[in-house]
């Protein structure tokens, strides 16, 4: 038999005595050569004088963060090795419980989904892993990992130990992914050097025994040797402990690597640095500009953490595509992410690189350990290649083609009838009026297109917070009223996180004084599977016309390929909908950008003849879809206007602030406690001064509002009334300050003088006792703000329209 035998260096801290460790041995060498092999054990954990060990010896962890189900699995080895030769010794995973477990109890972990390959990829080149396997992982993804069977529960609770459902569904999960990943193990002869324990817990809560809770889970699904780490903010990883599990930090392009790491070492003395998620870029979300970051800023802090020793893991290197369903959503404000993960990333969406991969590894080639040399560079895996433009020939109308429904008395989410992701149809009959009645719809998630006997009246959008209001005209007599749901992602950030699709409210029907409930609903179930999209009747789409006859409809065409490759296809003249590749769904479009592109892989291709079926809630411009070797971003459809682009005046002259006075200077919260708790429902901050003279600009990275209990109270339900000026090209409108994003902040146009405000609706009446400001985060000091003054009101503030 023969046997392969790698060379291992001493581990120094190893104290069993001589006789068990060669009983050990002899029996590591037994159980092995049954395979053939013989793999080396080796060491990894949390030293206690500012390092990493690796048998023994200080190890700088170089992290590049890959999604194996966002990258076609021919793919997954080429994506790998472009990490290693930007100078990269570890692959950073999540794993995704909902992926792997769509139905409850049905497991999946095959193709895309076989993280064990792909961990075994990474260890064939050479690299480390780390894993994290949540069970909560955000990563902009349905529900942040977390199975959408769970909101079958009315009274669901996430990451609590209090909900006997979600801990006995996360033991479940953890018993079926920790064995599969025990023998990968470092100590085991694989290559994880370490685990995460849930993620960036203490954003969400400070329950240290449910963290206890899912460490144990982890152990005890037979991760027993493996160093375990958690993950959390400067802002917030003190927020509880964690014995036996090593503290990381997450922070973003550009930040001050002191200020970060300040209060983490007064903390934790002697404890490894890292930065476990450095966001090299960002994502994008619908309606939203493109997001960038740029090289120099990037570059400059990296550099900071290599002089200094700190371990980093770059977030994304290569993003990658949200293929199918899913892509998720930040929510407050409800902000949906697109199916593109490009996150700006050093290796782009097709796998290309961009100038931030050549910046990191010539930085890199300097850092370099005893012994290492940089990767070389792989050859293209795929060209991009161009289409010959797909001319669509069959379309089904949507009403024409409705599966057999269920018929119910009130009107529930999308998750009580079974269904994780797609379109629904809610349909009633409302009784004949003689007059005008009003519609009122709440917790339409996420956007709905209402029909009277077939007619479109209006559209909702939950994006921009609209109330669901309708008018249905007169109606001689029964009138078929037709409610379409198009969801988009699940919040995946937040303690908006159960987000069950549909209609999560009621609809009533308000006729003057009187307003009726409607009941007695048929439910049409229109799901995202490929092969629910083959099952409509498909009809020849004539030859005259170059627009679709019906909406809302799916459109199919076939399409040759010569020879297979990279493209992205160009749905600028769709509206909204997702778009299938022999059977396979590319993802999610919408016209109101900031991508017009759909990434499709080479892979997914045949030489030869192809299918592409397209659903659209809309109507198409053009029936006709082109390729492109190239994104386009571009906003376009019906767009929001940022609150501070509407032309209005607040008026504080008759208002009494109930404080003033001015923050510190530096970073970190500012926290102002009142002189008596306020009941109110509006707040305004009022920046007077900044703290460097000359500075025209105010920003701030986060807002909170505390609590009589001296907590921060939710600000899911808030609302955006005024911004005196908002940079809405960058992104850094007045609603990233309760967007729980420090990284992303409120700026104020570059030309504007102070003073500058904004006014919040908190959705209801609070028991204000205070607030807490947090600067932005980065190296940058414009708009720090200095004086302020702060208001509060039962009643809403003056805004009126500017004379």
């Amino acid at each position: 038999m023969l046997c392969q035998f790698v060379c291992i260096k001493p581990i120094s801290h190893f104290k069993a005595d001589v006789i068990k460790t060669y009983l050990f041995s002899v029996l590591f060498f037994l159980a092995f050569s049954f395979s053939g092999t013989v793999i080396a054990q080796h060491n990894f954990v949390a030293g206690k004088e500012q390092s990493f060990l690796l048998d023994g010896k200080p190890f700088v962890v170089r992290a590049a963060e890959l999604h194996y189900p966002r990258i076609p699995k021919e793919y997954w080895d080429h994506r790998i090795k472009q990490c290693k030769a930007m100078g990269m010794n570890t692959i950073c995973i999540y794993l995704f419980w909902n992926l792997h477990e769509q139905q409850e109890g049905k497991y999946n972990f095959s193709g895309e989904n076989d993280f064990v390959a792909f961990i075994k990829l990474v260890q064939q080149n050479g690299m480390y892993c780390i894993v994290r396997p949540g069970p909560y992982i955000c990563a902009e993804w349905d529900m942040g990992g977390l199975p959408w069977w769970l909101l079958k529960k009315k009274d669901l609770e996430v990451r609590s130990r209090y909900d006997s459902l979600f801990m006995s569904s996360v033991r479940r999960y953890m018993g079926k992914v920790g064995p599969m990943l025990a023998p990968l193990q470092i100590q085991n002869g694989g290559n994880i050097i370490m685990v995460q324990v849930e993620n960036e817990y203490g954003v969400w809560g400070n329950d240290q025994a449910y963290m206890t809770a899912v460490r144990d889970m982890i152990r005890n699904a037979g991760l027993d040797k493996v160093q375990l780490f958690r993950c959390d903010w400067s802002s917030n990883f003190d927020r509880y402990e964690l014995d036996d599990v090593a503290s990381t930090l997450n922070f973003g392009a550009g930040a001050n690597i002191e200020d970060q790491f300040k209060k983490f070492r007064e903390k934790n003395p002697g404890a490894p640095l890292m930065c476990s998620e450095y966001w090299t870029g960002w994502f994008d979300q619908w309606g939203r500009q493109h997001e960038t970051r740029g090289v120099n800023t990037f570059i400059g802090s990296l550099k900071d953490m290599l002089d200094r020793n700190i371990s980093f893991s770059l977030y994304m290197a290569h993003g990658g595509t949200s293929f199918g369903q899913w892509s998720g959503a930040n929510a407050p404000p409800y902000a949906p992410t697109i199916s593109s993960y490009d996150y700006d990333a050093p290796i782009d969406e097709s796998g290309h690189l961009t100038p931030k991969f050549f910046a990191i590894r010539e930085l890199l080639s300097k850092y370099l350990g005893e012994g290492e040399t940089l990767g070389e560079i792989p050859a293209e895996q795929a060209p991009l290649i161009q289409l010959a433009p797909i001319h669509f020939t069959q379309q089904a109308a949507l009403f024409a083609n409705l599966p057999q429904p269920v018929q119910v008395k009130d009107i529930q989410p999308m998750e009580m009838f079974n269904q994780g992701w797609g379109r629904i149809l809610y349909r009633t009959t409302l009784t004949p009026a003689t007059k005008e009645r009003q519609l009122v719809i709440t917790g339409v998630h996420d956007w709905a297109k209402v029909f009277v006997n077939g007619k479109p009246l209006a559209q909702i959008d939950r994006r921009k917070s609209e109330t669901g209001e309708v008018t249905i005209p007169a109606t001689s007599t029964n009138a078929r009223l037709d409610i379409l749901i198009e969801t988009t992602g699940r919040v995946n950030y937040g303690k908006a996180i159960l987000d069950r699709k549909g209609i999560s409210g009621i609809v009533q029907l308000v006729n003057g004084k009187d307003t009726v409930t409607q009941q007695n609903w048929l439910v049409y179930n229109l799901p995202v599977d490929g092969p629910f999209q083959d099952k409509p009747r498909y009809t020849p789409i004539a030859k005259t016309t170059s627009l679709a006859a019906a909406e809302p409809a799916w459109y199919k065409a076939s399409f040759q390929v010569n020879q297979p490759g990279d493209t992205y296809l160009d749905l600028s003249h769709w509206t909204k909908g997702m778009v299938w590749i022999n059977g396979r769904s590319l993802g999610r479009f919408w016209n109101i950008g900031p991508t017009q592109t759909m990434f499709l892989p080479g892979t997914w291709l045949k030489k030869g003849s192809n299918e592409i079926i397209v659903t659209d809630v809309q109507r198409p411009d053009s029936l006709v879809v082109n390729s492109t070797v190239n994104h386009i971003y571009m906003l376009g459809g019906e767009q929001e206007k940022p609150v501070a682009t509407k032309q209005k005046q607040l008026k504080l002259a008759a208002e009494k602030p109930v404080a003033k006075g001015a923050f510190s200077a530096g970073s970190g919260w500012k926290e102002v406690m009142l002189p008596a708790t306020t009941n109110a429902r509006y707040f305004c901050l009022e920046a007077l001064s900044p703290q460097q003279q000359g500075d025209k600009q105010a920003s701030i990275a986060e807002l909170e509002i505390i609590g009589e209990d001296g907590s921060a109270i939710s600000s899911v339900n808030w609302k955006l009334v005024y911004a005196s000026s908002e940079e809405a090209k960058t992104n850094s409108t007045a609603d990233k300050v309760f967007d729980l994003q420090e990284t992303l902040i409120w700026q104020t146009a570059a030309k504007l003088n102070y003073p500058h405000s904004i006014v919040i609706d908190m959705g209801t009446n609070i028991k204000v006792k205070g607030f807490r400001v947090l600067p932005r985060v980065d190296n940058k000091k414009e708009g720090m703000i200095k004086d302020y003054r702060f208001y509060l009101k039962s009643s809403p503030f003056i805004i009126s329209a500017f004379q």
